[in-house]
Parts: structure tokens; sequence; C-alpha cells
């Protein structure tokens, strides 16, 4: 009797040791606010995965926190980022998107930051991203050969963001003449500033074009000059992957390596630190979501938003990676980048 009495009681502590933790998650939670930081403005791929997250994330997280989705623009998304790795609380309640080119600009030393990359806590991915540079149907440069050839004024969003950092690899490896124009918010008042004659060019996303614009692709209204991928997406065969445009085996590994960035896509992070059991809740609430969740997909349908999710800590070994380019590579790609 005696050493049944020790068997239940072991598998009693078993039961209580298994079912705490979920418990004290779920007391955590309950009742609180996750706050969601945006880096960029409202009207681009950013804002709407984010918002997406915050409307759907929630229920599968124990205790089914609010978040509440809020912009903190500014400097390419900087702000935001040094805001999360700094100042926001590290206990599971803050979290936010930021620049899917943050790695990059931290190892070429971007003035601005104040945050490792590899030591924020990487929730998820929900895609990888195809980045666009595309003029508008009146403008004199209507392919990248044009661009070669006459200044194109090109539209920015600030430092740190691949309207500014693409430009800038491409006239100093490809000698194009593109002139940055800064100070637009985001995507959208960059759309806007070409669509009024502002500028000639500028930069989205394939899903944006394809899902908010797409009268622009049906009517030849924008000339897409390059498709930042390793690989042309099968809907734009005849314009050219921004690997193709190298002129050595040393650019293209320039380019290969920036564009390691559309990898990283529109993902998710938290501040450094997190508890780990907070992490395991965090990611794993996020895969349910992007997997699972009816709700979510029927949303992404209806924005026409493609989802491919990638797991957080398979996104934390990317950015790690990233992290351990050879510094001879960094040290030209920055050069280039600062001239």
């Amino acid at each position: 009797m005696a050493g049944k009495a020790l068997v239940a009681a072991a598998l009693l502590a078993g039961v209580v040791g298994f079912t705490g933790p979920a418990h004290a998650q779920e007391d955590f939670y309950k009742g609180r606010t996750v706050n969601l930081y945006i880096g960029f403005a409202p009207g681009g791929s950013y804002d709407l995965y984010a918002r997406m997250l915050a409307r759907h994330l929630g229920r599968h997280i124990p205790g089914s926190p609010t978040i509440v989705a809020q912009t903190m623009q500014g400097a390419g998304s900087f702000r935001a980022a040094n805001y999360l790795f700094s100042v926001a609380p590290k206990d599971g309640t803050a979290m936010g998107t930021v620049s899917q080119a943050i790695a990059l600009e931290e190892m070429l030393g971007t003035q601005g930051i104040m945050f490792k990359s590899a030591e924020f806590t990487w929730i998820g991915r929900s895609t990888n991203i195809t980045e666009l540079m595309m003029t508008w149907q009146t403008s004199k440069t209507q392919t990248y050969k044009d661009a070669l050839q006459r200044e194109t004024p090109i539209a920015s969003t600030g430092p740190g963001s691949p309207s500014e950092g693409w430009p800038r690899l491409l006239n100093g490896l490809g000698g194009a003449k593109f002139k940055i124009i800064g100070g637009y918010q985001a995507s959208a008042n960059a759309l806007l500033a070409m669509e009024r004659g502002e500028v000639d060019a500028s930069f989205t996303s394939w899903d944006t074009l394809s899902g908010s614009k797409p009268e622009w692709l049906e009517n030849k209204r924008v000339n897409i000059l390059v498709q930042f991928n390793r690989k042309r997406l099968a809907e734009l065969p005849d314009t050219p992957s921004v690997v193709e445009l190298a002129k050595s085996d040393e650019d293209r590994r320039i380019l290969d390596f920036y564009v390691t960035g559309a990898e990283v896509g529109r993902s998710f992070i938290a501040p450094p630190g997190l508890p780990p059991e907070r992490t395991k809740i965090l990611r794993a609430a996020f895969m349910k979501m992007s997997q699972e969740d009816a709700e979510y997909k029927a949303e992404l349908a209806r924005a026409k938003a493609p989802v491919n999710a990638m797991p957080g800590d398979e996104l934390q070994q990317m950015i790690v990676d990233i992290m351990k380019t050879p510094p001879t590579l960094v040290e030209r790609m920055r050069k280039i980048l600062s001239e």
C-alpha cells in the first residue's frame, strides 16, 4: 500500500508540475494588454500584417490578452526597434514589426541604430516579401537599362528601408543613376508621389501592388524595373531579378546578401531577455494562428495577402547567420552605400 501511495503521489506531482506553468502564464496574460508597435505608417504591408495579427493572435495565447496595434514610425522603423530593445517591458507584453533589413543595417553601421538584431526575441514571420522598383507610365525610365542612362528620382521612406538601400547599391554596383528623394513616411505616400509626378520611381512589395493596385498592372500604368529576390516570380517573367544585374561574382555575393532581407519579410519581434516560457508561448501562438486559424486565413485571403509562416526559432537562427557575413564583404557594401 505504501508503494502505491508513493506512485500516486509521484503522478500527482507530475500533473501539478505539468499544469502549473500553463496556469501561471494564463494568470499572467488574463486581463492584460499586449502592445504591438508598428515601425511604419499605415498603408503598407507591415501595417497590414501587424493589424491582422493584433486581431487574431490574442485568442491563441493562454489568458486571451487584448493586443493593441499602434503606429511608432520614424527613421525607417529604427525608432520602434530602439524602443523595443531598450525601453519596452521585457515580460511578454510588448511586440513589434520593423524593417526586414534591420540585421543588414546593423552590420553596415547605419546611423541611429541602438540595438542588437540577434538579441531580439524573434516571434515568427508571416511571409517573405518580394520588393519591386517601378516607375509611372509617363516616366522616360521604362526599363532598368533606361535607369543606367538617365537620372531617375525615386521616393525613399528613410534609411534602413529597401527604398533607400537598393537604389544606392544599384548606383554603386551597376552604374544606375537613381536620385533618392527622402521624406516619405510610408510606401503608400511614395506611391502617391510617383502617381502625381513628384518622383519618377517608387518601391512597394509585389503583394501590395497586386493586392491593392491591380488596375495598375492590368492597365500597364507602371513599369516594373527590378524585382528584389533570387529568382524571378512566375507572375513577372520579363522583369530581371536583382542578382541577375551583378557584373562580377563579388557583386553577386553583395546583392545576394542584401536580398536576405526579403526572406526576413514581415516578421515580429519582442524585446530581448523575455522569460523562456513567455517566448515559447508567443511563438507557439503565432504558429497556431498562422497554420490553424480559419478567421485569420480568411482575412488574409480577402486582403490577397499571402502567408508563408516561419517559426520564431528558425527566424532567430536566420538572423544569427546573417550576422556572420564576412567583414570584407560588409565593408565593401558599406563603402558603396555611403557614397
